[in-house]
């Protein structure tokens, strides 16, 4: 039975679109809210556009809080948390500190693998309805690590638990890396192949999708901005924006590292932090690269996005702070150069960095699910690094809750209401 809610998506990045589209697919009559115009950037478009069922650990894992606290002190760390009097920075660091350990890591890891795997089928999906425009690739992924105690370190870490938990990981050497055919010289002493892994170009994946969403009657509200909700009771009534109110059955946060503030005034805590990273895609790149690989220790990005090479990376914790931070990106520079011998710094001469925010939960793991307080409100936002790849699972997800369904996926760990 096709579902006849009117339903507003606040928010039109990727997990929007993808959520949606899924609601549209119900019967659902949908209009997707976003402040930005038509074409706008967001953070998927400049991401690795990684659909990785290999990353099971979240951000928040055993060690990082120390290795947070020693970046903090270089702005050229992978992980770099600027120093501030921030009280929501603070009370997130603290939530992130208390789920650094291994206990909350062994109940995130299985819940991401299923996310990720639910995910990937839908992206396969979807890829067939859009004709393969997003240049989806399951061609794998390697974690490349340049020194033996990086190679170490990974198998008996993300291997070994990506392994015991279906996901096939090979520990490869330096050799046999370079057995794959890369296509390009590799200064490394082994890598971590993760086979199942795919990769896409986010930039033609959502313009893909935006173009189906109108073709399904989905109504797009741009250059639109949510600033407060009228509420009866229990329930949204309006969303509040700079078009008028907004009057809906139900109401989706999916607003990326803006969705915190914009529930501001409804009695809601959600911690989020935005995540700022940053990429380089090289027009003309000398190296027909083959699969996407990740600098392990530099944590670096390298993707083949059709005739185009893509290097991205770094988690820059410093607010929403428009500016490219010229140290942040020579960092990711220096990286591929390390690894990558035959690049040059010539290859990066006049390309403009991008730059996005990524919207980070404290635990690592995405807000989806219904919150308590307000009967018809579903967030869909903090996938972190995982965006890209999460966000036709999520959208799915949403769309099961709105449709009073039992969700594909346990949503237990990724309640909103978990903080409040």
């Amino acid at each position: 039975m096709k579902n006849s809610k009117s339903v507003i998506v606040c928010g039109g990045g990727i997990v929007g679109l993808c959520t949606a589209y899924y609601l549209a697919r119900e019967g659902c009559t949908v209009t997707i809210v976003e402040r930005h115009a038509e074409g706008h950037d967001h953070c998927a478009i400049g991401s690795s556009g990684y659909v990785s069922p290999s990353h099971v650990i979240p951000l928040a894992a055993p060690g990082m809080v120390w290795k947070g606290l020693k970046w903090m002190l270089n702005s050229r760390s992978p992980f770099y948390i600027q120093p501030r009097l921030d009280t929501e920075l603070m009370r997130w660091g603290w939530h992130f500190w208390r789920a650094s350990t291994h206990r909350r890591v062994a109940r995130a890891a299985p819940i991401l693998r299923d996310l990720c795997l639910h995910s990937q089928g839908l992206f396969e999906e979807l890829n067939d309805v859009t004709g393969d425009k997003s240049e989806y690739r399951r061609d794998g992924l390697l974690n490349l690590c340049r020194t033996q105690q990086g190679l170490d370190d990974e198998a008996n870490g993300l291997a070994r638990i990506a392994n015991e938990l279906g996901v096939e990981a090979r520990v490869l050497d330096a050799t046999q890396t370079a057995a794959l055919g890369l296509g390009v010289k590799l200064d490394i002493a082994g890598s971590v192949y993760f086979p199942i892994d795919a990769h896409l170009t986010p930039a033609r994946f959502t313009t893909a999708l935006t173009a189906l969403l109108k073709e399904m009657g989905v109504r797009f509200q741009w250059s639109t901005t949510i600033y407060g909700w009228r509420n009866v009771g229990r329930r949204i009534a309006a969303a509040q924006t700079t078009a008028g109110d907004l009057i809906a059955d139900e109401f989706v946060l999916s607003g990326g590292s803006w969705s915190s503030g914009m529930i501001a005034g409804l009695g809601l805590r959600m911690p989020m932090q935005a995540g700022k990273g940053y990429s380089l895609t090289l027009p003309n790149p000398r190296f027909r690269i083959t699969k996407p690989f990740i600098l392990k220790e530099r944590r670096v990005a390298v993707t083949p996005m059709g005739d185009t090479l893509r290097f991205g990376g770094t988690m820059e914790i410093a607010g929403h702070q428009d500016r490219v931070r010229p140290e942040r990106v020579e960092q990711i520079i220096a990286g591929a150069l390390a690894y990558l011998p035959e690049l040059t710094p010539a290859d990066f001469a006049g390309v403009k960095p991008w730059f996005g925010y990524r919207p980070v939960s404290p635990d690592g793991l995405p807000y989806v699910g219904r919150f308590a307080r307000y009967a018809n409100l579903t967030a869909a936002c903090g996938h972190a690094m995982l965006g890209v790849t999460l966000a036709p699972g999520a959208g799915r997800l949403v769309a099961e809750v709105i449709c009073e369904r039992k969700p594909s996926v346990d949503l237990t760990l990724l309640n909103p209401d978990r903080y409040s």
